[in-house]
């Protein structure tokens, strides 16, 4: 099984508000990066996170995300 790799920025309320999902490590660490730095310092305030993680199967990766393969 291929591992997908999820980011997510998601609000203070706890939903997602921005996701992306691909196969490719290297691709997923830039646009973590991305998502991490185009939250400003009062959203980080706020409680505004971004957060990538690893998933086993599509089935997993939520259902609004962008998926890239």
């Amino acid at each position: 099984m291929a591992t997908i790799w999820v980011n997510e920025q998601i609000d203070p309320c706890g939903i997602i508000r921005a996701c992306i999902a691909c196969c490719d490590e290297t691709q997923a660490q830039e646009c973590h990066d991305s998502f991490e730095s185009n939250l400003t310092l009062e959203q980080k305030a706020q409680g505004w996170v971004a957060q990538i993680r690893t998933v086993e199967s599509w089935d997993e990766v939520p259902v609004n995300a962008l998926k890239l393969d």
